[in-house]
């Protein structure tokens, strides 16, 4: 079996072996990157490998998967002129996350640990619940008071143990970290842990090969606590550096306007976060992170690729789950945050394109 990758501290560069069940930096208790530098394949290498995202598996921290639900590989359609989308919900358990969640059951199952656990407002848990489910692995996923009762129910027919935690989504998150440092424990978390984003990226390795080795212009992606924007920063670098793309996409990112830590910074010309924001309700409940762990990161990433942030407001997201759903895609509030951001023409004649990250079902439609 190959040997894993170390991971390292972003941060202050502390380096801490993978295999230790550490979950984030020892020093300053921060989220862990990755040390891993892959070559993706060519394009015309591709033709014939399995039909899922283990298809790129020169870019792929693990190989040999065990536990795959045929994740990835979901299709592109066009909304209008120039922009088209890419349609996520139709992963095994309806969401964009089982690309990062996949990562980390393997992992898991290489690591071998009494216990899995997890937070999430909905998706991350439902993804990690049913690869953990498929790995045979014990998890118990907590998840913020309010949660959506549909995500409660996915999540509780794979069999993971539900935490429903009062408070918000970080107090979730502070509840996961808590049993996160029992000892034995295998802290499946999509922020922290790196190798759910290098799941995550293959979001863009696809864009890449269904666009005949090209990328648009810009990539629209919601943003919460990054991992799908950081996993898309990854993937494009890696193409770039491989010499299979000539330029960069800019990353335009999209957050709520009742919880946007992130664009405030950025209208403030930060590099993290500025002042608390207080938590508000949202329709988009899977990106309203007040305190996102890899803030540094996501502004960084969004600058260099000469992108910018747009906020959404309930109005607007209201509006555009009902346009898609007028258009046969039934997509949860959250996932049509993007299609929001951009659908009156903000960015002009520009090729783009939107995730659609989670199914309608999920959720049921916005109400005033």
């Amino acid at each position: 079996m190959t040997p894993l990758p170390d991971c390292f501290c972003p941060m202050d560069g502390t380096r801490v072996p993978m295999d230790s069940l550490a979950w984030c930096c020892p020093v300053c208790r921060g989220p862990l990157d990755l040390d891993f530098a892959p070559t993706p394949a060519t394009l015309k290498s591709l033709a014939g490998r399995v039909n899922s995202l283990w298809r790129y598996a020169e870019c792929l921290p693990l190989t040999a998967p065990t536990v795959s639900l045929g994740e990835g590989r979901t299709p592109l359609v066009p909304l209008k002129e120039g922009v088209s989308a890419k349609l996520d919900f139709l992963l095994p358990t309806l969401s964009f996350k089982d690309r990062g969640a996949v990562l980390l059951a393997e992992l898991a199952l290489r690591l071998r640990p009494r216990r899995v656990v997890a937070d999430s407002s909905g998706n991350a848990g439902t993804a990690i619940s049913a690869y953990c489910a498929r790995a045979q692995l014990p998890c118990t996923v907590y998840v913020p008071d309010g949660t959506s009762a549909k995500k409660l129910e996915q999540i509780g027919a794979h069999g993971a143990r539900l935490e429903v935690v009062p408070g918000d989504r970080e107090a979730a998150a502070r509840a996961a970290r808590e049993a996160a440092d029992e000892e034995d424990t295998f802290y499946a978390s999509h922020v922290f842990n790196p190798y759910f984003l290098h799941g995550t990226k293959t979001y863009v390795h696809e864009l890449w090969e269904d666009l005949g080795g090209r990328l648009p212009e810009v990539l629209v992606v919601p943003v919460g606590n990054g991992t799908l924007l950081l996993g898309a920063a990854l993937a494009v670098a890696e193409l770039h550096g491989a010499g299979l793309i000539d330029r960069r996409p800019a990353l335009y990112a999209v957050q709520s306007a009742a919880v946007a830590p992130l664009a405030h910074a950025w209208t403030e010309g930060a590099d993290d976060l500025v002042g608390a924001t207080p938590p508000a309700p949202t329709f988009a409940e899977g990106i309203a992170i007040t305190r996102p762990p890899r803030a540094r990161q996501i502004l960084r990433a969004v600058r260099e690729s000469g992108g910018a942030f747009f906020t959404v407001t309930e109005d607007q997201i209201r509006h555009a789950q009902t346009d898609l759903a007028s258009r046969g895609l039934y997509v949860e509030s959250t996932g049509v945050a993007c299609w929001a951001a951009v659908r009156e023409g903000v960015l002009g004649a520009r090729t783009a394109v939107v995730p659609l990250c989670g199914a309608g079902l999920k959720t049921g439609l916005a109400h005033p």
